[in-house]
């Protein structure tokens, strides 16, 4: 008998008949002999709807009430798939985090899992249980309600696996898989059969929607076996899990664009030492991620620098940054929200030399201008005017991962 945690995503359980689809799935899973854990989002739209209603009462909603406010929608679809359960004869009962003690820190919004309790789990698996699960959700030393950050039913799913050792975790999304790059951007994106964890985190941080960031980090660490299918078809997904030799035979895995991306520039900085941790710590403390980081060579003592956050995290930052700015006797302040990342991820680049170049030649061709670079060993990232992001994306995918491009791992035996 095998224990599987399964999680659906919003528009798997985004109507009643989803939901009787989803619960269908689930007893066919518990009928072929398996313990079930299955982890729900809220149904499709209603998160974004509940921080609508928040901020049409003010422009500012305090953290704490919004998490308590937005976590309700994993309650009803929780609750709905142990009803939908039971009404087909399965003994199945829904957990909340505080119920079954998912203990976070109190970084409302964002916060993160410092331990699970899954002694109330394992009685009711049991006591023959089918459990449900409120994913997005977790509880600080307070007591207070806390969320985990957009798309972190992922990371409840996989840190429940990791917690209870299961066999296989299981993420139902509207997607077949993971795919070479967005379909909707390139027709001709192909699905991969299996994919290692650490080209998955790259993917995930750099704007692929798939799984959540966060949890491919968790399950990296623990080494949780990972499958990424569709809940509404039977079509094998795609494997994530740990690297091996025809993976690196691969150049690049995928392509991907992040569009919810905004540069800022500090001028005139003075080139001495300390001041960048002036800059970047109190950014940091705000919980602001900065992504890119460029900083000018010095001319006549003085410096530019330049870097990237979250656009949804520009206005913020940008208060922040005027500030320091003037702390710091900077000649000013320059921002742009049409920005957007482009990247190429593969293992392969670790042994193959020119991918970079090849990347800059290609962008050379479409007469798209380059604004930052930055790389690691399996990666490549480009900043580029936001209204060429999708051609770049069409663009390195043709070269890298075309008809005539080295096969991608669906292709690896």
């Amino acid at each position: 008998m095998a224990l599987i945690v399964q999680k659906y995503g919003g528009t798997s359980v985004g109507s009643v008949e989803r939901i009787k689809a989803v619960a269908d799935r689930v007893m066919r899973s518990r009928s072929a002999g398996n313990d079930i854990i299955a982890v729900v989002s809220a149904m499709a739209g209603e998160t974004n709807r509940l921080f609508a209603i928040a901020n049409q009462l003010c422009d500012s909603p305090d953290p704490r009430e919004t998490d308590v406010l937005v976590a309700t929608g994993e309650q009803v679809s929780s609750a709905l798939l142990a009803i939908a359960l039971r009404g087909m004869g399965q003994p199945a009962i829904s957990f909340l985090a505080h119920q079954m003690r998912i203990s976070t820190d109190s970084n409302h919004g964002r916060a993160r899992i410092k331990s699970i309790d899954c002694e109330a789990v394992l009685q009711a698996l049991k006591q023959r249980n089918i459990v449900v699960v409120a994913g997005y959700q977790g509880v600080d030393a307070k007591g207070d309600i806390t969320t985990l950050g957009r798309g972190a039913s992922d990371l409840t799913a996989v840190a429940l696996a990791a917690a209870l050792d299961a066999d296989l975790c299981e993420i139902y999304t509207d997607v077949d898989g993971v795919y070479t790059a967005d379909p909707n951007l390139c027709p001709n994106a192909r699905k991969l059969e299996r994919i290692s964890y650490d080209e998955m985190l790259e993917l995930a941080g750099l704007g692929a929607k798939v799984l959540q960031h966060r949890s491919v980090e968790v399950a990296k660490r623990f080494n949780v076996p990972l499958m990424v299918r569709s809940s509404f078809s039977e079509a094998p997904g795609t494997w994530v899990g740990q690297e091996d030799q025809s993976m690196e035979d691969v150049l690049v895995a995928g392509v991907t664009l992040d569009q919810n991306q905004s540069k800022l520039t500090l001028s005139g900085v003075e080139d001495r030492p300390g001041l960048a941790a002036k800059i970047f710590g109190p950014i940091a403390a705000a919980g602001i991620i900065v992504d890119m980081i460029i900083q000018n060579a010095s001319a006549d003592g003085r410096t530019d620098m330049t870097f990237t956050v979250a656009r949804t995290d520009l206005k913020r930052a940008l208060e922040m940054v005027e500030g320091i700015a003037a702390e710091i006797g900077a000649r000013g302040v320059r921002h742009e929200d049409q920005v957007a990342k482009v990247s190429i991820v593969g293992c392969g680049m670790r042994t193959h030399a020119g991918v970079a170049a090849r990347m800059f030649e290609v962008l050379a061709r479409e007469r798209i201008n380059i604004e930052m670079i930055s790389t690691s060993e399996i990666k490549v990232s480009v900043v580029v005017n936001s209204k060429y992001g999708e051609l770049a994306v069409r663009a390195l995918h043709e070269a890298f991962l075309g008809a005539g491009a080295p096969p991608s791992h669906s292709g690896a035996s």
